[in-house]
């Protein structure tokens, strides 16, 4: 398989699985919220749920700047990062942005009636900036390659 194959056969498997990734992250989260603990630590388990959390965001975040696929010779990088692609994540960063920026104004509303602890408000902004980003990225790549 040639270098530019193997690019089209990664940048087809990217926009099937970004919008799925974005589902499968939004609801893992309800494990975090459906406990109640409002994002207090305080067993091991819940300090290590609240590591895998910040490491599959970070995880994203870097394979949604950068375009991910790490593993992968820079040859066939290069080739899936072309300039409508770097068009797409520039326009899904976007969006991320706008829409942790407005939970983030929702969540300071809510919280004039309802308490929300510092740690349960960050984890809603960044769960929806991310999953914004990643859903947005995938659409635009399957609409682009049809």
């Amino acid at each position: 398989m040639t270098h530019a194959e193997e690019a089209d056969r990664l940048s087809r498997r990217r926009a099937r699985m970004l919008p799925m990734l974005a589902l499968f992250f939004v609801v893992q989260q309800a494990s975090f919220f459906v406990e109640g603990s409002g994002g207090a630590a305080e067993r091991t388990v819940d300090h290590v749920k609240l590591g895998a959390w910040l490491l599959l965001s970070g995880v994203l975040l870097a394979a949604l700047w950068t375009g991910g696929f790490w593993l992968r010779k820079r040859e066939v990088r290069a080739l899936m990062d072309d300039e409508i692609t770097r068009s797409h994540r520039a326009a899904a960063l976007s969006v991320g942005f706008l829409v942790a920026m407005l939970a983030a104004i929702g969540l300071y509303l809510l919280d004039m009636f309802e308490p929300i602890t510092s740690r349960m408000a960050i984890h809603l902004i960044v769960t929806a900036g991310i999953a914004a980003a990643l859903l947005r990225f995938g659409l635009l790549e399957r609409r682009a390659l049809g």
